[in-house]
């Protein structure tokens, strides 16, 4: 087959390296990076530009596009490719809606009886002002559009919503994707993820996962895209899996389809385990986590292609698909002032190093070639992962290969995991 991935970080340098897996596969990627390299042909054709990858696709007669970031799906890139008589794994514009607009999420769980926290949207101050006053707890303030991940404030008092709310309201920090707010009751918990594909009626889950949010170990600092994770997680026992498959996987597709928006693609439910009120939904996102793709992918034990070509054309591949039933876990290496501003061009060292270590994976997430070096182009530069019988092993492994690679202000958690040791091994699904 011939596919097409689209993206250049972390999550798309390990679905590339599962996918180079299949037999027969021609594998280009679209802007890729250096760790892509080794299993594709790249392309320098940028991730937004979708008229680009459009002929990109129609040049190299591909089979299967599969877009990983989520801008280009929100932007309409799989409608694109349609018109044009081309595959493509991810939801068309209106269903990418689930990631691409938090209001009209939080009203289709409304809709169709997903659980979710309260919540609020605005488009006036004033308004959003009435309804914190009102507000018996604290509140979440998020930007209803895409803002790569800067537009959720978590508010500890009114004060701090009311202040959120002026900077995406009034003061319009983050522009047009924070025209319209949404404010919703802070849940209290544990946080999980829990992936599935979709081919429009069908759902089959993947591995479920946990990652690791704030920059400092403990969880403490300010929140990043994600300092590392790790699978499968115990919270998600399997009475939550189940519970997930069934009470929001299952309804949101076909809540999805009944609207006239069928989704085909990853469905990612981002979740609050609450004490009281079971598994809640925090977020949609309508493409693969990062850094969760990372480790789940390790374990993937099949072939990706038929799944997700599967999902693309409306017929997923029957039953569901195997796992390594060893646990994975990724550790990000970060620069330095990261997930503030960051310098780039450090060069790396110890790559090929760690990567040689057994049941080792090292993942490219911001790298570049500078002539022959290796040097750093992200906040997030390398995702170091590993495989082992146990959490203990795997995290061990992972260690140990962090500690072969270097870069100038390198900095990481050193606990990615840790948390899931006190608790019981789940089943490995």
């Amino acid at each position: 087959m011939r596919v097409l991935l689209v993206g250049g970080g972390g999550r798309e340098h390990a679905l590339a390296w599962k996918l180079r897996q299949s037999p027969g596969l021609k594998l280009w990627a679209a802007p890729g990076n250096p760790g892509i390299a080794d299993a594709a042909t790249l392309e320098a054709v940028k991730a937004d530009d979708i008229g680009g990858l459009c002929d990109l696709a129609t040049r190299h007669d591909v089979e299967l596009t599969v877009v990983g970031p989520e801008a280009p799906l929100c932007a309409g890139i799989v409608d694109a490719l349609a018109a044009r008589g081309l595959g493509a794994f991810g939801p068309t514009r209106e269903a990418a809606a689930l990631e691409g607009s938090k209001a009209f999420a939080k009203e289709f769980m409304a809709r169709h009886g997903i659980p979710t926290g309260s919540f609020g949207a605005f488009d006036s101050a004033a308004a959003a002002d009435r309804f914190v006053d009102a507000s018996a707890g604290p509140l979440v303030v998020k930007a209803d559009g895409l803002c790569a991940g800067k537009g959720v404030v978590v508010c500890d008092d009114r004060a701090e919503a009311h202040a959120a709310v002026r900077r995406m309201l009034v003061e319009r920090e983050f522009g047009a994707a924070g025209a319209r707010v949404v404010l919703e009751e802070r849940l209290r918990g544990r946080e999980a993820s829990l992936m599935a594909l979709s081919d429009g009626e069908r759902v089959v889950l993947l591995a479920s996962a946990e990652d690791h949010k704030a920059v400092h170990d403990g969880d403490r600092g300010p929140n990043t895209g994600g300092m590392g994770a790790y699978s499968p997680s115990p919270l998600c026992t399997p009475q939550v899996i189940r519970f997930v498959l069934d009470a929001v996987m299952v309804p949101t597709v076909r809540g999805m389809a009944r609207e006239g928006r069928p989704f085909r693609g990853v469905l990612y439910a981002g979740l609050m385990l609450t004490a009281d009120r079971g598994p809640m939904v925090l977020e949609f996102n309508c493409r693969f986590g990062d850094p969760e793709t990372q480790v789940v992918m390790l374990r993937f034990g099949e072939d990706l292609v038929p799944w997700l070509s599967g999902a693309a054309a409306g017929r997923l591949p029957a039953g569901d698909p195997r796992w390594d039933p060893r646990v994975a876990v990724s550790v990000v290496l970060a620069a330095p002032g990261y997930p503030g501003s960051y310098p780039q061009g450090a060069p790396i060292t110890g790559v090929e190093e760690a990567a040689a270590l057994p049941d080792v994976a090292v993942f490219h997430a911001g790298t570049r070639r500078r002539g022959t070096e290796l040097v750093t182009a992200g906040g997030r530069v390398l995702d170091v992962c590993a495989l082992g019988a146990d959490l203990g092993a795997a995290r061990a492994r992972a260690y140990e290969a962090v500690a072969r690679l270097r870069f100038e202000g390198m900095h990481f958690r050193r606990d990615i995991a840790a948390r899931g040791q006190s608790l019981a091994r789940p089943s490995p699904s």
